[in-house]
């Protein structure tokens, strides 16, 4: 049963392989379908599955060419993909294994061969999913850490320039957290650290909006695809997010409850900067809302 929780897009512009193989394999995964290349590169990017079966002959792209759209996308790179084909040549099996395939499955279909190779790779990539989270969770709050933010920054900021999009990077950082923990301890310090973290994931929900915690007391948020009224609504949700959790803080100069500070950049896609650039000004950000008083934003557009 520990398979339901995973997904497998199929794409098959033939409805009875699209059937064949969703009675083969709807014991195992949740099944999503692709009839073409172009609604397969929605669905993979709108659901993220674990797995994706796609065939190779297909009228309007071919999987080759999905193929490399997935690869090529930050939010779709990772997706495991076995090739469908009823070719079985050599060539085709090395242009598919360089794209960065996992392994093909061959029609006609042999049921046992088809449950047998899926179940390989979902088990290999439940695997891998929890070796990834051990490296690049925070261990204390379950969100991700500095190294992840890192990547996934990067990523961002190619996708939102390829796209000509808006990103939005936001540094949060809690309010006299210092004076939190020297007066109730760091075993308050650290439950505050999980409920403050808890309120970012309440709110977010869309695939590609990110929260690691940067350090400390301070976090990192990325909303990709985002407009300026967009950011103001997420940050303020954040804000009574956290506001309803009632954390008590009488050691605070802002309020008597836990506040944060938050600088947030917004980047539109023909503006060119680094990671290191972004982070810098929303920390500049981040320390004008500090110097206004706290338990407040200052958002700039850039």
């Amino acid at each position: 049963m520990e398979h339901l929780s995973q997904k497998i897009l199929i794409v098959d512009d033939e409805k009875a392989n699209r059937q064949l193989l969703r009675e083969l394999l709807q014991e195992e995964a949740t099944i999503i379908f692709a009839k073409n290349g172009e609604q397969s590169l929605e669905l993979a990017e709108k659901h993220l599955p674990d797995l994706i079966l796609l065939d190779i002959m297909m009228p309007d792209m071919s999987g080759f060419e999905v193929m490399a759209k997935i690869k090529s996308n930050p939010a779709t790179i990772n997706i495991s993909v076995i090739f469908i084909t009823g070719l079985a040549n050599s060539d085709d099996e090395e242009k598919g294994f360089d794209l960065g395939c996992c392994d093909y499955i061959y029609k006609p279909f042999k049921a046992n061969v088809v449950v047998a190779r899926v179940l390989t790779h979902l088990e290999l990539i439940q695997q891998r999913k929890i070796l990834n989270e051990i490296a690049h969770i925070d261990a204390l709050t379950g969100v991700s850490n500095r190294r992840e933010m890192d990547a996934i920054l990067a990523q961002e900021l190619l996708a939102n320039e390829r796209d000509n999009n808006q990103l939005a990077v936001v540094l949060i950082d809690i309010d006299y957290f210092k004076d939190f923990n020297d007066n109730y301890g760091h075993g308050a310090g650290d439950i505050a650290l999980k409920k403050v973290a808890a309120s970012f994931k309440e709110v977010l929900h869309r695939p590609r909006d990110f929260i690691a915690r940067f350090g400390g007391e301070e976090f990192v948020i990325i909303l990709p695809d985002i407009d300026l009224n967009g950011v103001k609504m997420v940050l303020n949700n954040i804000n009574q997010s956290l506001a309803a959790k009632e954390i008590k803080h009488e050691f605070s100069q802002t309020f008597n409850l836990l506040t944060i500070s938050l600088g947030a950049v917004l980047i539109g896609g023909k503006t060119k900067l680094t990671p290191e650039n972004v982070l810098n000004k929303a920390d500049q950000l981040l320390y004008k809302a500090k110097h206004q008083g706290r338990n407040q934003m200052v958002i700039e557009a850039f």
